[in-house]
């Protein structure tokens, strides 16, 4: 069957996906030979996006006329989001905007929609642990949050290693990869176990 569209993961090097006509889009690794995960979408899939603010969501379109969003934190097997957005056309192509939450699909019959996405489709990994610390600062959490770090002792207790201080901040960008490496179990070599 035909393959339509292949679009890497703004986040992550390894990571691509593919549309293709047996009505599907896979998830891929380029290190592996089989896909990591395949989204059947019940109908020829035109084009698929990933979105330019989280390594976790992505959107496609199908032949009938649908616009699917996935998340994969939220949910690894199902869309958050699948609407039916023509009636005559299939559905080509489809584009995130880098800065709004917006996506473009065009039809075969030369159209263009713009669509908005809804607040939860949204979310990039800094917003979902912020979300996290507020409801464990609510909970009553909050208490184990702002414990001290535990004193140093040894050879290194009077200073602090620069480079181990360098590991541990990560950029929203690192917190994608991570966050999606989990997600997919992928292992530190980025490999899911012995194929």
């Amino acid at each position: 069957m035909s393959v339509y569209a292949v679009k890497w993961n703004k986040f992550h090097p390894r990571i691509f996906l593919s549309a293709s006509a047996d009505w599907t889009v896979k998830l891929w690794d380029h290190g592996q030979k089989l896909p990591l995960m395949s989204f059947d979408l019940g109908n020829a899939v035109g084009d698929v996006a990933w979105s330019p603010y989280s390594a976790s969501v992505f959107g496609a379109v199908t032949n009938d006329g649908k616009v699917h969003v996935f998340d994969l934190a939220e949910n690894k097997h199902e869309p958050m989001c699948d609407q039916k957005v023509v009636r005559k056309s299939k559905l080509t192509h489809i584009v995130f905007n880098p800065r709004q939450p917006l996506l473009l699909v065009g039809d075969d019959r030369g159209g263009v929609l713009c669509l908005k996405l809804s607040p939860n489709l949204r979310k990039t990994e800094v917003i979902r642990e912020k979300e996290k610390e507020a409801a464990a600062a609510s909970a009553g959490g909050d208490a184990i949050a702002k414990k001290p770090p535990p004193k140093k002792r040894g050879a290194d207790a009077g200073g602090t290693d620069a480079a181990a201080a360098e590991q541990k901040i990560q950029t929203p960008a690192d917190k994608e990869v991570s966050r999606l490496e989990q997600l997919l179990g992928l292992g530190e070599k980025g490999q899911r176990g012995a194929q």
